[in-house]
């Protein structure tokens, strides 16, 4: 398992002719689309709804999606272009060994129902028998060969947050088949429910598998028992975002002695490292001590179901039919998706992930021109000016901290549409005469290698963490780079006969929003050169932290659903980006007027078209069950807060909209946070 732990990736949406040499000799270019607007609604009382009530009266919900919004729209865009793609290769003629051959079988044997349902759960048999004949003093053997095995923990190499041009291991906590504790310990009826469905889903995929009834229910009842236990000592999402606290480098030796029942240095050597891993960094001291205790105690009938549990589930979406529709019955007590996504979007998901750079290369070749490029590094480069001016007009800021703000934002790096060297996929092996999970297995097994051969080596700053035809954005603090894939930066989000208002609001935005990751409460903590190293006066320090602390309270205060409310720690990265990619999008807009007048389009001013693209960016519809399940594991806050809630602190905004103390909209000056 390969962790990601300290990488902030963010979801991005936006649109863009870019800066302000945008076509001017062709079509006049146009505004905001007023079919997104619901005018029943003042822009006062909910600007949400104002903004993207007539997008969401024209876009139901469909039944394959548990949330469907404009990002949402373009993401299928992608999906559908790359569909073509792949459609246009023949597995029957591609040459043997290519990346068109891997892609085009592996795509054929998901596609494939009557092989996959004629198999059944045949592919997993012999691991199974291997799992269910383990001894307590083989599991951490198996955790380290066996593919799909993802219990008790995880490791994976990345830049050492200290040096950040080298990699290190770090150890990091997992094994919760539903993915948050909450779910195990929560009182809740909506926590219940959710345990049920997924003792439900256990026992189906179990019988399956070939249990009996009563081994079934045994199997789901001590998977539950372990997995309860270790929710226990797993850190909540708020804590995991306290970098500090998860950076415990630690001898492999001193490590061995903490915990007795995890032989960490034969896990490593069956992983097939070369180099011997003498420091880890651990992530969470406490419940590394709780696993080495359950392994030395838990009956080791509890340890094979709870692996068997683990290995099935990992298996179920990569084989026959009633495999597949039991993990889909737990998905929609999750997220309340109503309908099984067509065959095609899941077997295209396998080659989009696995080949993901082989497939990009195909995508820019199609779908993305060199000259959108060098408009996104142009308007990069305004964004990053204007950012600067803000940093200049801090007024909490010392003008020390403020010069080293400045040497940070120099040295991003800028990645815009794909990388300048594709991924080399030779050592990958696809056998369509073998079955669909032994060719996963496989292609685990390949990325699990590719990122354990960086163990102990310098950091590859020119890897993208995205493909290229990638719907998203992302900043990486330990490389100090934003990167925009090719897939975010195409029509109708990056437009060049939009309107620049219009383009700024969107993707001069989402470019703001990962500029500003680099300086909130995470991003922040990482120096020029990606080092986790406190450049700050401890007076600018404090004056950060009680800005973020307010703001943090503002979200705390939103009522998501009834008696929920959102968790403003949990958001509180994304939420200060959000923030700064509006105020620096808006300072980079004006300056792209050069002084000039810009004109009213459709009866709208610039600044009310600037915050309409904003709003448009986050136009959708959402369950009740995934309004839940987001405010409970994600990061973002969900859509109507990013406009309503973030809004409510920039002034330009109640201005542009005429808003005043008597709306709803309308947040009194002293209660306003701007942060950067």
């Amino acid at each position: 398992m390969t962790l990601k732990t300290f990488s902030i990736l963010c979801a991005a949406v936006g649109a863009g002719c870019i800066y302000g040499a945008c076509s001017r000799s062709e079509a006049k270019p146009h505004g905001i689309d007023t079919a997104n607007l619901d005018t029943l609604v003042a822009p006062g009382a909910d600007f949400y709804d104002y903004a993207c009530g007539g997008w969401m009266k024209a876009h139901p919900l469909p039944d394959e999606f548990s949330r469907y919004g404009t990002f949402d729209a373009l993401a299928e865009n992608s999906r559908n272009q790359v569909r073509n793609l792949v459609d246009s290769l023949d597995p029957e003629t591609a040459e043997p060994g290519t990346n068109a051959y891997k892609i085009a079988n592996m795509y054929a044997m998901g596609m494939d129902s009557v092989r996959l349902n004629n198999e059944g759960a045949a592919p997993v048999l012999e691991d199974l028998a291997i799992i269910n004949n383990a001894g307590r003093d083989t599991i951490v053997a198996l955790m380290a060969t066996m593919p799909g095995l993802d219990v008790f923990f995880g490791t994976g190499v990345e830049a050492d947050l200290a040096n950040s041009n080298m990699n290190t291991m770090y150890w990091g906590q997992g094994g919760l088949g539903l993915g948050d504790r909450d779910y195990y310990l929560d009182n809740t009826e909506r926590a219940a429910a959710v345990r049920q469905a997924y003792i439900t889903y256990l026992k189906t995929i179990a019988t399956l598998a070939g249990y009996s009834e009563a081994d079934a229910d045994r199997l789901a009842a001590n998977t539950m028992a372990i997995e309860t236990r270790l929710a226990e000592k797993h850190m909540t999402r708020t804590q995991q975002r306290d970098i500090a606290a998860q950076y415990n480098p630690t001898a492999t030796a001193q490590l061995v002695q903490q915990y007795p029942n995890i032989n960490l240095p034969e896990y490593f050597r069956l992983q097939g490292l070369d180099t011997e891993v003498d420091t880890v960094v651990v992530g969470q001291p406490e419940y590394y001590a709780l696993v080495s205790e359950v392994l030395a105690t838990a009956p080791e009938q509890q340890l094979r179901d709870y692996m068997a549990a683990s290995y099935l589930s990992s298996a179920s979406n990569y084989l026959s039919d009633d495999f597949v529709n039991a993990n889909f019955e737990l998905n929609k007590v999750l997220s309340g998706v109503q309908e099984q996504q067509p065959r095609w979007k899941r077997a295209l998901a396998v080659p989009n992930g696995i080949l993901g750079e082989a497939l990009g290369e195909l995508y820019v070749q199609r779908y993305f021109p060199e000259e959108s490029k060098q408009k996104m590094l142009a308007l990069v480069g305004n964004l990053q000016t204007a950012l600067g001016q803000h940093i200049d007009n801090l007024t909490w800021m010392s003008d020390t901290t403020k010069a080293r703000a400045h040497e940070k934002l120099d040295a991003f790096t800028v990645k815009i549409g794909y990388p300048d060297t594709w991924r080399d996929y030779s050592a990958l092996t696809v056998d369509p005469t073998k079955p669909y999970w032994q060719n996963i297995k496989e292609a685990i097994i390949f990325n699990n290698n590719y990122y354990l051969q960086d163990y102990g080596k310098p950091v590859d700053r020119t890897r993208w963490h995205m493909s290229p035809q990638t719907v998203n954005a992302y900043y990486n603090p330990t490389t100090n780079e934003i990167c925009f894939p090719a897939g975010i930066l195409q029509p109708p989000f990056f437009d060049p006969t939009a309107d620049d208002a219009v383009n700024y609001g969107a993707i001069g935005v989402v470019i703001g929003h990962e500029m500003t990751h680099g300086f909130d409460d995470q991003g922040r903590q990482f120096d020029k050169d990606g080092n986790f190293a406190n450049w700050w006066t401890d007076a600018d320090a404090e004056a950060f932290n009680a800005l973020a602390e307010r703001l943090a309270a503002q979200f705390d205060s939103v009522e998501v659903a009834p008696g929920v409310h959102a968790n403003g720690h949990l958001t509180l990265g994304e939420n200060i980006a959000d923030q700064g990619g509006l105020r620096v999008a808006r300072t980079a807009y004006l300056n792209s007027l050069g002084g000039a007048e810009a004109p009213v389009i459709d009866g709208f001013t610039p600044d009310q078209r600037f915050y309409l693209a904003y709003a448009n960016v986050w136009a959708g519809n959402i369950r009740d069950e995934e309004v839940l399940q987001r405010t409970l594991t994600d990061p973002h806050s969900l859509g109507r807060w990013r406009v309503n809630a973030t809004l409510r602190n920039i002034a330009p905004f109640f201005e542009a909209f005429n808003i005043t103390e008597d709306d709803a909209m309308y947040l009194p000056e002293q209660e306003r946070v701007i942060i950067w």
